[in-house]
Parts: C-alpha cells; sequence; structure tokens
C-alpha cells in the first residue's frame, strides 16, 4: 500500500491515532497524548481495522502489542503522515515561511562538530519552526533506526560503516580515536602504542550500540586482538574516571575526552576512526522545514554543493 493510497483510503487522524498507540503500547498514554477520551481513541482504531480488514493490536489487560499487520501499517502510516506535515509546511512557505517541527536525533557527545552554533542560526532565520532535540540510550544504531521508520526527520549517528538500507549518510566530520590510559601508566610514556599490545586487556567501553563501540570492536575483530570488556557505561566522564581509577582501557577521540587531563591519550596502530554522519530517509521526502535544516547542515560542515 503506497502513501499517496494511505492518504487517500483514511482519514489522516485515524493514522495519528494508530502511530500514538503503536508507539506508547498503551492506549491509556496515547490518549492522554493526544488529548481524547480513551473510548474515542478506541472506536478510531476500531474504525481503521475494519476498513482494513483485519486486526492492529493484540490486546489484553497487561499489554498492547502490533499485530503482523500492525507493523506492515506502521512504517507506511508514519510516511503519510510526513507526507501531509510536507504538503502543509509547502503551503506555509508561500504564505510568510517555514514552520512545522523537525525532530533531530543527536548523540550523547557531539563536540567534534559545533551543532549548537547551526541549530542557533537556524532558529535565529526560521522562529516558526520548532526543533525538537532527542538522544537515544542505544546510541547510533537506535537514531539510524529511528530515522529509517521515521520518529526522526534527521540524526547524527557515527557507526563505523554499513549503515542499514533505507539511509543516505552523509559524512561530516572524523578524527582518530586514540588509547586512553592513566597517567602512571607504561604505556602513557609510549608515543605509538601497537594494537597487538593490547591482547588480553580490559576495557571500559561504550555499550554495544553506540558507534564508537562498534567501531572498536570490528578493529580488534579484523585484527585478530583479543581484548576483554569488564564495564559498560553511556557517559563518557564516567568512563574516563573509571580509566583513571584503572578498571580499564578505553578509546576516545581528543573531542571527546576534551576538557578531561586525567588520563593519558595515547596513538595506537592501526587506529580506530570516530566519523560523524549526518544521516536521512533515502525513501522518504523530508518536510520543508527539515530539508532547510539539512541543507544548512551540509553547507556549514561539508561547504556548499558544487553547481551542476
Amino acid at each position: 500500500m503506497t502513501v499517496m493510497n494511505l492518504e487517500h483510503d483514511m482519514e489522516l487522524r485515524h493514522l495519528e491515532h494508530f502511530v500514538a498507540v503503536a508507539e506508547e503500547r498503551s492506549f491509556t498514554r496515547a490518549a492522554a497524548g493526544l488529548h481524547l477520551v480513551q473510548s474515542a481513541l478506541s472506536v478510531s482504531i476500531r474504525s481503521l481495522e475494519r476498513e482494513l480488514g483485519g486486526r492492529l493490536f493484540d490486546r489484553t489487560t497487561h499489554y498492547v502489542k502490533l499485530t503482523d499487520a500492525g507493523r506492515a501499517l506502521l512504517v507506511e502510516a508514519r510516511n503519510a503522515l510526513a507526507a501531509a506535515d510536507a504538503a502543509r509546511d509547502a503551503v506555509a512557505a508561500v504564505h510568510g515561511g517555514l514552520r512545522g517541527t523537525v525532530r533531530v536525533g543527536i548523540m550523547h557527545s557531539m563536540t567534534l562538530i559545533d551543532l549548537a552554533a547551526v541549530l542557533t542560526r537556524y532558529h535565529r532565520e526560521r522562529p516558526q519552526v520548532q526543533i525538537v532535540p532527542s538522544a537515544a540510550q542505544g546510541g547510533s544504531t537506535e537514531l539510524a533506526r529511528q530515522v529509517i521508520d521515521g520518529r526522526l526527520d534527521l540524526a547524527f549517528a557515527a557507526l563505523p560503516s554499513d549503515y542499514p538500507p533505507g539511509l543516505t549518510v552523509h559524512p561530516l566530520a572524523s578524527e582518530p580515536m586514540l588509547l586512553a590510559c592513566p597517567e602512571d601508566h607504561p604505556l602513557a610514556r609510549r608515543r605509538v602504542v601497537p594494537l597487538a599490545e593490547l591482547d588480553g586487556e580490559r576495557f571500559v567501553d561504550f555499550p554495544p550500540g553506540w558507534g564508537t563501540r562498534l567501531g572498536v570492536d570490528r578493529l580488534f575483530l579484523e585484527s585478530g586482538v583479543r581484548r576483554e570488556v569488564t564495564v559498560e557505561v553511556a557517559d563518557v566522564p564516567t568512563v574516563v574516571e573509571l580509566v583513571r581509577a584503572g578498571f580499564g582501557f578505553a578509546f576516545l577521540s581528543e573531542s571527546l575526552a576534551s576538557g578531561s587531563r586525567a588520563v593519558a591519550l595515547r596513538p595506537v596502530r592501526p587506529e580506530p576512526a570516530f566519523v560523524i554522519s549526518l544521516v536521512t530517509a533515502s525513501d522518504r521526502r523530508p518536510s520543508a522545514a527539515a530539508q532547510a535544516l539539512i541543507d544548512l547542515i551540509l553547507t556549514t560542515f561539508t561547504g556548499p554543493k558544487p553547481s551542476a
């Protein structure tokens, strides 16, 4: 079923109600967020199910779960709602400037690029657009997934490579990852540390979905070098403190460790890289407001597009 068919065959409000229940996994919470009484929301969902000829949710007193049909509809419903928002934005742009909301996924540490300056400029030039930034506990992997399924309009991510299909990836900036070790450790006196010398060592690292973790895991696997991740934390300052206390080594870029003098940073050969990219959906047209932000980000960090 295409986006255009969805928009033609059913009212957008039914799709909005369906997406709200799917995301909240609760009729009660979805109704509160939509400012509806729960009975009205239930009627709307039943109407949608009748129109489509199948159940969209498995419902019990304890949980609400999408059926196979519901999972298939969710992506198309989000695309249909995004298309409707884009149409409204286009009309608003003709009648006095861009409006709407842009949902931006951000990583827990973005010091390599000055995102705040870009968002400040965008807000100054387009004050009627609301920017909603959000981070993801699952790191870059989760951010990429949320762009694909329509929960985010764009996101900044740092996966080492092999982004999932359905994304357009724009590399923005990169820097090498360095070995972080206590300042009194023998490796702190080395100019360069061969990766092979870290075989079997203990490490403090970020959760598996984070781009930095994926890049380091891949480097060790491809080099045939073993390491033991003894602690996982989703916070850069805590990683630094644990390294300083001797819980293990870590890989950090200079921007991630900026302002910290508690650990020594040494180059490793071969070295992992930290690459921040802008990711957008390749099969979904962004709203006018989102496209304006995408263009500003790319112009700021990669330079103007070459003329045809």
